[in-house]
């Protein structure tokens, strides 16, 4: 088996059968005028990794491996939006509102669009979630299952993907929070007790794996 210089411990996973699932990488978390941006978010973090997230797709391109792209957004009628999600925030502009971008978090306006620099190339799958997990009333779970596909390596939240049963390795480099320290302890309580979640490695260990 391949594998991938990591922490706890080194990552191992069957030939062709790994899946990069990229999270949330679109306008409204990523760019000023933004959902993030409403909410007071400094976004130029996020936007600073989007050449190392660029690295990571590349070089699952380069293996011709699975891509999956993920993005949060709701219909237009909001019907699959929770009241209770619609009032957290308590920013000045909430989903569906009105904003730089169009409606805030609705699939198919400007602002729910991957961003250009990681726009997914034909053949790589998009899905739109409309909670926080990205096998929340998707067809995630179907797709890795009809490709036999049991390792992901994440560019950001993978708990609910380890509940399930994959082997998760976070690229930690290829993401990032508004809140420096959230990230760290992410990190950390992915790593502890022998890896209990999941691993954890930089993008090169990645990408010279797969290479």
């Amino acid at each position: 088996m391949p594998v991938i210089a990591a922490q706890p411990y080194e990552y191992s996973f069957p030939a062709g059968k790994l899946a990069l699932i990229v999270i949330d990488m679109q306008r409204d978390f990523v760019e000023e005028g933004g959902f993030g941006w409403v909410l007071g978010n400094d976004v130029r973090p996020l936007g600073a990794i989007m050449p190392v997230v660029r690295r990571l797709l590349y070089g699952f391109r380069a293996a011709r491996l699975p891509i999956i792209h993920r993005r949060e957004g709701h219909r237009p009628d909001l019907t699959d939006c929770p009241p209770s999600k619609r009032a957290r925030g308590r920013g000045k502009l909430g989903i569906g509102d009105k904003g730089l971008m169009g409606r805030i978090l609705i699939d198919g306006e400007s602002g729910n669009d991957l961003v250009p620099e990681l726009a997914a190339l034909p053949g790589e799958t998009v899905i739109v979630k409309p909670g926080k997990g990205a096998f929340y009333t998707t067809r995630l779970a179907h797709l890795l299952e009809m490709q036999g596909i049991g390792h992901l390596v994440f560019q950001t939240t993978m708990r609910e993907a380890n509940d399930r049963g994959y082997e998760c390795l976070l690229a930690e480099d290829a993401t990032e929070s508004y809140f420096p320290e959230f990230k760290a302890a992410t990190l950390a309580m992915i790593r502890a007790q022998g890896g209990i979640v999941g691993w954890t490695a930089p993008t090169d260990m990645i990408v010279k794996a797969l290479r």
